[in-house]
């Protein structure tokens, strides 16, 4: 199988280095000419996407931002074969699912949202790996619900990526979702870490500092991106929190000791509640 993948960041390459180690012939695109080379040099890639190679692939993944995926779809529409399958990899599924899901019945081709919920503090083709998505969870967005052939294809064309299961949903409730388990995540850490007293945590900290300020080692331009695209979702969510932790302020200012008891434990339960 020829498979065509736009990006060979840290999820591009790692589509890249996945397919290629199952035998497939990769042909990648991506600004960073010097970084596609090398990969042509390391046999993790074939040759070139483009306007001549396009139409040989079966299989389309695209790998970059939302906004650039859905330019390069626009532009080269007319090159994408009416039997491939184009399965975008974006952060955000309403913009891209939009243009995508309005192109292929335009032309013929398949496209399905894609969401792979695995990744790395660090970006980039050098951290790339063939193992990446193994036993991770995959989202999937299609154009219709009741097509379980559609779907069993999207399983068997991301089969090399070893996905550990999948999970089918619109892309409005995908936005709304991942506004929680994963943007709320970056902003929260990213925020935490700015403290002044964060200079001297060295030889006081251990898991639970580690665990919070994980992700806010972040590409900024990526997840600016990614929040502003999905800022009605995550401005409901951020009020949220800060509600919250208005609630455990005012307990500690009043010194309150039954309400923050109660504010502890009805956190605690709703982790029990939700994770078990």
């Amino acid at each position: 199988m020829k498979v065509g993948i736009l990006g060979i960041g840290l999820i591009g390459g790692s589509l890249a280095r996945a397919y290629s180690k199952a035998g497939h012939t990769v042909l990648v695109s991506d600004r960073d000419e010097q970084m596609v080379s090398f990969a042509e040099l390391a046999g993790i890639v074939h040759g070139r996407l483009n306007e001549k190679t396009v139409s040989q692939c079966q299989l389309i993944l695209l790998a970059v931002y939302a906004g650039a995926s859905s330019q390069w779809l626009q532009e080269n529409v007319p090159y994408i074969h009416k039997n491939a399958l184009v399965i975008d990899c974006c952060g955000i599924k309403k913009q891209i699912c939009e243009v995508g899901f309005s192109l292929a019945d335009q032309y013929g081709f398949t496209f399905i949202g894609g969401h792979p919920m695995a990744g790395s503090h660090y970006s980039g083709f050098k951290y790339s790996r063939s193992n990446l998505f193994q036993g991770a969870p995959m989202v999937l967005v299609p154009p219709r619900f009741d097509d379980p052939i559609l779907l069993q294809r999207a399983k068997d064309a991301l089969l090399p990526c070893g996905f550990g299961s999948f999970s089918v949903t619109t892309a409005l409730l995908h936005d709304e979702m991942i506004a929680f388990t994963s943007q709320m995540p970056h902003i929260v850490s990213n925020a935490y870490i700015k403290s002044p007293t964060a200079q001297a945590h060295k030889g006081f900290s251990a898991g639970s500092y580690k665990d919070l300020t994980r992700v806010a080692w972040l590409n900024p331009q990526m997840w600016a991106e990614l929040f502003l695209s999905n800022k009605e979702n995550i401005l409901k969510e951020l009020s949220l929190y800060i509600d919250n932790l208005q609630q455990y302020k005012t307990a500690l200012e009043t010194e309150d000791s039954d309400y923050l008891i109660q504010l502890l434990d009805e956190g605690r339960k709703r982790k029990e509640e939700v994770d078990g």
